[in-house]
């Protein structure tokens, strides 16, 4: 049975950070490219980051980029998300989701978790 797992969401302020993880099993992780997604109310579900399953190639969305970082350990079958500087907009749901090899879009990941809330107030 395929789990992805995700943790680390909450409230927090405009400035902090958040370390998000996502614990996965049933599948052979250490195949799969990595990523995460977030979806804001009333909002399409939209890109963030994705790690190559080799760890060897990372790709941020715009609004990712210099604030985010994401990671994989491969022994633990996990992938984090560290966010730095948050902002009220990244206030959102996010996902954890395993694709194939350069997946980016949402149609690209085959598995995908059910999400942990992250608000930022201001």
């Amino acid at each position: 049975q395929v789990q992805l797992v995700e943790s680390g969401g909450g409230l927090v302020q405009a400035g902090d950070s958040l370390r998000l993880s996502c614990a996965t099993s049933g599948f052979t992780f250490i195949v799969h490219d990595m990523g995460w997604f977030r979806q804001a109310p009333g909002k399409e579900r939209e890109f963030v980051a994705v790690i190559s399953w080799s760890g060897g190639k990372t790709q941020y969305s715009d609004v990712a980029k210099g604030r985010f970082t994401i990671s994989r350990d491969d022994p633990k079958n996990t992938v984090f998300l560290q966010m730095n500087s948050l902002k009220p907009e990244d206030t959102a749901v996010y996902y954890c989701a395993a694709g194939g090899l350069g997946a980016i879009k949402v149609d690209d990941f085959d598995y995908w978790g059910q999400g942990t809330q992250v608000t930022v107030s201001s």
